[in-house]
């Protein structure tokens, strides 16, 4: 993802999402109902995120001699109307509950970094180094299979177009808002498709494996996992998909510039994966204690009230952070080293484009940083330099370089 926001939104996905809420009134019956939403299955999807937790349908007197799903004991028929009603209090799992909870933790940390080297208040822009990139990445990846897990948990007993429906505005909506806040706020690195973005297309496309072999969803999920890896390869390469009109689709030479960025070639291959998976490990899950098991404890009961209000945690979060850190920063001030990786990293690279030598280059890129701050020439976020200050600032670059290029500098 670019900007690693998934801005995750990752402010956004959110986006956060950058980086990707609210309940909806409903007079769907308890049978059916989650415990915070009882018309919609999950309660989210944001950077995503996703929702899981679709109770199984109520069983029906006739099956007063299966197995309760609340009691894990067979039942009979006059213990079917309270178990029943046990089955319809436990429908939701607390287990994936927290589970989302635990990504949504962890997206809030990646932001937290991402905010404070966007904000200068860290030396630089931990989130966009490699470390940071792979965590976007596993963040997104663990939501987006918790998407395929929850339209199996939300479908199991037939498609349900009310509630997909319903769900699938909720999300839409709330990627659209993505789209036009950062828009706004970020006009040159706007979200056009993020992780909402994503989990809303990807849920449509995903609709028809519900119904067919849980291996056909595997085979495809795992197509759709390496084909932007063929088509990097210029000998397998298409032009049409670097049209930006296109960039959706992620199989473009140039990623977009935008702040969360996560298009369906690879991704919605994580989906079919979830999917896959919900449907081949979930009657063992069922048979097992884990899909019992209750939050005790005051942290996992606080990371399961999270992973069922998903949506709006990913939407409100990442605004929240920014005015927190902006204020900080305000009374602070950025951090006295912030933006003098980035700014020796572009001087190298411009450097050695016009032909200078590497070593002497890292050598001239410091004693520049340097000297800029030296004669207050320095600004974090860049300046506008009047024809003196451009003149003093060539000058002192050209000195910079000369002096590392000559016989005194060290290897």
């Amino acid at each position: 993802m670019s900007g690693e926001a998934l801005h995750l939104f990752i402010a956004p996905e959110r986006t956060d999402d950058p980086a990707i809420g609210g309940a909806l009134a409903s007079d769907s019956p308890p049978a059916i109902a989650n415990a915070d939403d009882p018309d919609l299955p999950f309660r989210g999807e944001a950077f995503a995120l996703p929702a899981l937790m679709r109770p199984a349908r109520t069983a029906a007197p006739s099956e007063a001699g299966r197995m309760s799903a609340s009691t894990a004991s067979p039942v009979t028929g006059a213990e079917a109307p309270q178990s029943t009603t046990r089955f319809r209090e436990a429908r939701r799992f607390d287990l994936i509950d927290v589970a989302r909870g635990i990504a949504l933790l962890a997206m809030a940390v990646y932001h937290t970094t991402w905010d404070l080297g966007d904000l200068r208040l860290t030396p630089e822009n931990y989130a966009l180094a490699p470390l940071g990139k792979v965590a976007a990445h596993l963040i997104a990846g663990t939501f987006l299979v918790l998407v395929g897990i929850g339209l199996v948990l939300m479908n199991r007993d037939g498609l349900r177009p009310r509630a997909f429906l319903l769900r699938l505005a909720r999300i839409g909506i709330a990627a659209l808002l993505t789209t036009a806040a950062t828009f706004y706020t970020f006009p040159d690195s706007y979200i056009f498709f993020g992780i909402l973005h994503c989990i809303a297309v990807s849920s449509v496309l995903a609709v028809p494996f519900l119904r067919v072999s849980p291996v056909a969803a595997l085979v495809v999920g795992i197509v759709v996992l390496a084909t932007p890896a063929v088509m990097a390869n210029p000998d397998y390469h298409l032009a049409v998909f670097d049209d930006p009109i296109l960039s959706f689709l992620g199989l473009g030479m140039l990623p977009p510039r935008t702040n969360d960025y996560v298009p369906l070639f690879p991704w919605f291959g994580l989906v079919l994966l979830g999917l896959a998976l919900a449907r081949l490990g979930l009657p063992a899950f069922m048979r097992s204690r884990l899909s019992q098991w209750r939050p005790r404890s005051l942290p996992s009961r606080g990371l399961a009230l999270a992973g069922r209000h998903s949506l709006a945690v990913y939407l409100v979060h990442q605004p929240l952070l920014l005015a927190l850190l902006t204020g900080v920063v305000t009374v602070t001030g950025p951090h006295p080293k912030a933006g003098l990786v980035a700014f020796r990293q572009d001087y190298r690279t411009q450097c050695e484009a016009t032909g200078g030598n590497a070593q002497t280059c890292r050598v001239a890129a410091r004693c520049v940083a340097d000297a800029l701050q030296r004669e207050n020439l320095w600004a974090i976020k860049g300046r506008s330099f009047n024809a003196e200050e451009r003149a003093k600032a060539q000058a002192l670059s050209q000195s910079c370089y000369e002096t590392a290029d000559g016989p005194a500098v060290s290897p």
